[in-house]
């Protein structure tokens, strides 16, 4: 019976992120109110806050659960790749794919300048350390690639993750101010900056 009830609570939940969601996409992240989440998903104003303290914690926790699933999904494949450009270019490829699937890019457009450098209900805040968990799981990625010798032994992997994950906020908001977004060439530009903080300007 137990079993049963968890599952009711999950799908609960997952409805109610759905409808917010849905309503951030339609009529913004500022306008949505947790009483138009809370008729959109069917439930009351007090069920909505037993699951989450307010908006900015829904979209906060929907954040983290995108981040936690592609560095969980990169390392169940990283060890098929040789090249360790190949490593972070697929990390950056599973980041954004669930970014994108949590909110989409107009979202994204409107909340992504707010999230790095505005103050708003303790979304900056609470946004920062998500990103400070992610640049360290960033991090732990470069140490495996340190300790297999695909990168160098003296190599800062605590600044080198820092400087990752900034430059793909910058890239995430460029793609997402786009009319129509277009994923190539995002990722081939990831692709020739990362390679380019792999390999150095220096000649050999």
């Amino acid at each position: 019976m137990s079993g049963l009830r968890e599952h009711q609570m999950e799908m609960r939940r997952v409805a109610i992120a759905e409808a917010a969601i849905e309503l951030f996409h339609s009529q913004g992240f500022h306008e949505t109110t947790i009483e138009q989440i809370a008729k959109r998903a069917g439930v009351s104003s007090p069920t909505v806050f037993k699951y989450y303290g307010s908006k900015q914690e829904m979209l906060l926790e929907m954040l983290r659960e995108a981040d936690r699933r592609a560095v969980f999904d990169l390392r169940d494949v990283m060890d098929q790749f040789e090249d360790p450009v190949d490593v972070m270019c697929q990390l950056e490829s599973l980041l954004i794919s669930y970014s994108l699937e949590v909110l989409p890019a107009p979202l994204w457009a409107e909340l992504l300048p707010l999230l790095i450098g505005g103050e708003h209900e303790g979304l900056p805040e609470g946004y920062r350390q998500i990103n400070a968990a992610l640049t360290q799981e960033i991090a732990g990625v470069l140490t495996a690639l340190q300790r297999a010798g695909k990168l160098r032994a003296d190599l800062d992997v605590e600044f080198a993750a820092f400087l990752l994950n900034d430059y793909s906020h910058l890239q995430l908001l460029r793609l997402v101010r786009s009319a129509k977004p277009d994923r190539q060439a995002h990722a081939d530009q990831v692709r020739r900056v990362t390679r380019l903080l792999f390999e150095g300007m220096k000649a050999r």
